[in-house]
């Protein structure tokens, strides 16, 4: 059975504290990176699916126009209950619009701001215990 090797602080010697400081500190800012990463990835792909979704309801409202512009023709040309039946898909397309485009306003306000706030506070929290063990 192996046993763990614990440093030995009180009587390292300078060189060995400042390299343990010097592997903790790269290590730290590689997790912060990797957080970081992580938030962003996370707001983008909200950024995404509510861009996709204004497109969506922007799409929908281009089919509600053109059904409004068939119900106006029909409605005109024949004056007969088939304009009645154009207007009904006119109406639902366009509030299926309505709906798609504020679900995708809402999908978006999620991904914003863009700044990684978890990791900027871990960032700070971890500054002001270096400068505290600092003090010490």
């Amino acid at each position: 059975m192996a046993e763990r090797l614990v440093p030995d602080n009180e009587h390292a010697s300078t060189g060995e504290l400042i390299a343990r400081m010097s592997e903790q500190t790269s290590t730290l800012i590689r997790d912060e990176v990797q957080l970081a990463q992580a938030e962003l990835n996370a707001k983008a792909k909200h950024a995404g699916t509510g861009l996709g979704m204004f497109g969506a309801g922007g799409l929908l409202a281009f089919f509600g126009l053109a059904s409004l512009i068939t119900t106006a023709i029909l409605a005109l040309a024949l004056v007969l209950p088939a304009w009645a039946s154009a207007l009904i898909v006119t109406a639902v397309l366009l509030a299926a619009a309505a709906v798609v485009s504020l679900m995708g306003k809402k999908q978006v306000e999620q991904a914003t701001p863009l700044k990684p706030e978890r990791t900027v506070d871990n960032v700070k929290h971890d500054v002001a215990e270096v400068k505290e063990h600092a003090q010490s």
